[in-house]
């Protein structure tokens, strides 16, 4: 896959549960490396955290603790993720100041998991602890767009893999997509893990416009009749099929609880034709809620 050849981070600027000398929160940088294959080692991956003062909260605190994650790291990123939509301004900011494009994403997946170590195991440590979190502002979602007519596939399924099979996506012929090590989600060989294929003779253009998208996860979404949706960037989601039919319903309703027993992971995979032994493109995905 192409993107294993790239360095992506993760980055989280916010206030911590706890309060300085003045009775002011304690902000925080944390900056991760996301792992981008099934075989990426989770204690390889770097990591840098520094509080911030509140008087000192602005784009340019964050650009020199950017600079100094750098400089740390030994290697600039390609890109540099983050979830926190109020943060947007400064962190775009901050990040174009070192010359490393910011990108809004779900995609937070060490990031999260590291967050949540530190509520319970490192601020709890520090003098001025408080016991509660300050939860991201929630911010209205655009409704789902359609696919791009041209890039629609022509056909597409519900399939599962074993957790053990997707352990051999090095040894498949991936043109785009992104994966993350297993253990990141805790999951034994046999847990069966869900996912759709789309197929089309397109696939290629599809899977390229795809890798642009920031993939987060696919749901089941029955609020406004039975649709497929894939969510990606920070807010943005696509309708990648209407259900119609019992027999989709029946299969959406398994992905559904797949998906949950497999906790949150799943799969979006694009081929030419059913096939086809090679992927334009395979994600492995999972939803996770974020602080």
């Amino acid at each position: 896959m192409g993107s294993q050849r790239k360095m992506y981070w993760e980055l989280d600027f916010y206030s911590r549960p706890i309060l300085d000398e003045n009775q002011k929160k304690v902000w925080e940088m944390l900056v991760c490396e996301s792992p981008v294959d099934i075989g990426t080692q989770t204690d390889s991956l770097f990591r840098y955290a520094k509080y911030c003062p509140s008087t000192q909260v602005n784009s340019g605190w964050l650009r020199t603790a950017i600079q100094e994650a750098i400089e740390e790291a030994g290697a600039s990123p390609t890109k540099i993720r983050f979830f926190r939509r109020q943060m947007n301004n400064m962190i775009t900011k901050s990040c174009e100041d070192v010359g490393v494009p910011a990108v809004p994403s779900r995609r937070t997946l060490v990031l999260n998991q590291w967050i949540q170590q530190r509520m319970k195991e490192v601020y709890p440590q520090e003098p001025g602890y408080q016991g509660v979190a300050n939860p991201s502002v929630r911010l209205d979602k655009p409704l789902p767009q359609r696919l791009p007519d041209a890039l629609e596939g022509k056909q597409w399924a519900f399939v599962t893999l074993e957790a053990s099979d997707l352990a051999q996506m090095p040894d498949w012929e991936i043109g785009f997509g992104e994966a993350f090590p297993l253990e990141l989600a805790e999951l034994r060989p046999e847990t069966r893990i869900p996912g759709i294929l789309i197929f089309s003779p397109r696939a290629l253009p599809i899977a390229g416009w795809m890798s642009g998208l920031e993939m987060a996860y696919l749901h089941f979404d029955t609020k406004q009749g039975n649709r497929l949706i894939l969510e990606t960037g920070a807010t943005e989601s696509w309708v990648v099929a209407n259900i119609r039919t019992p027999e989709l319903l029946a299969e959406a309703q398994g992905f559904t609880v797949a998906k949950e027993q497999a906790n949150g992971v799943h799969f979006i995979g694009v081929q030419s034709d059913p096939q086809s032994q090679d992927f334009a493109g395979f994600w492995l995905l999972q939803e996770i809620n974020l602080p």
